[in-house]
């Protein structure tokens, strides 16, 4: 069980601050079951209700500093998500980032990189749902770099480039 003030990964709303641990008065929940209170960093405005008995919600620790600084030197090494289909590499995408692993996020975005770079060369646009899984990815690997390493969000890419020229 996560503790009040620690951060988590959760699911699809990425790293979230625990501010309450307790039993909600909604309509429509369990009254008996005890809910993490979360507050999505970076939307002040935010509030996400987790069951802490939840299997359908992966959440997580964020990453140590030591595991953040490692994984950006593993970057270049971790594989690409190819899937040549388009329906099957959405469902690929979505399934990966549903899994909260920081790998996975590696592996999208380095995948609709290359993937943009090779469309803008033979003179096509990016697709929207190619720009779009990518926002989500980025947005998820380096709002959790960016909390472990002390780098602001939008800082974070350069930061990885930095790091590995």
């Amino acid at each position: 069980m996560f503790e009040i003030g620690e951060y988590v990964v959760c699911g699809a709303k990425g790293v979230c601050q625990i501010k309450d641990i307790t039993h909600i008065d909604i309509s429509g929940a369990d009254q008996e079951r005890l809910y993490y209170v979360l507050a999505p960093v970076g939307d002040s405005n935010g509030t996400v209700y987790v069951p802490t008995d939840s299997e359908k919600i992966v959440m997580r620790r964020t990453i140590s500093k030591e595991e953040a600084e490692k994984l950006i030197e593993e970057m270049p090494r971790i594989e690409l998500l190819w899937v040549p289909d388009d329906k099957q590499r959405e469902a690929k995408y979505k399934e990966a980032l549903q899994t909260c692993d920081y790998h996975a996020w590696v592996s999208i975005v380095k995948t609709l990189y290359k993937r943009k770079k090779e469309r803008i060369a033979q003179g096509k646009k990016v697709t929207a749902v190619d720009e779009r899984y990518m926002k989500v990815a980025e947005n998820e690997l380096y709002g959790e770099l960016s909390l472990t390493l002390g780098v602001p969000r939008e800082k974070m890419e350069d930061y990885i480039k930095e790091r590995l020229s």
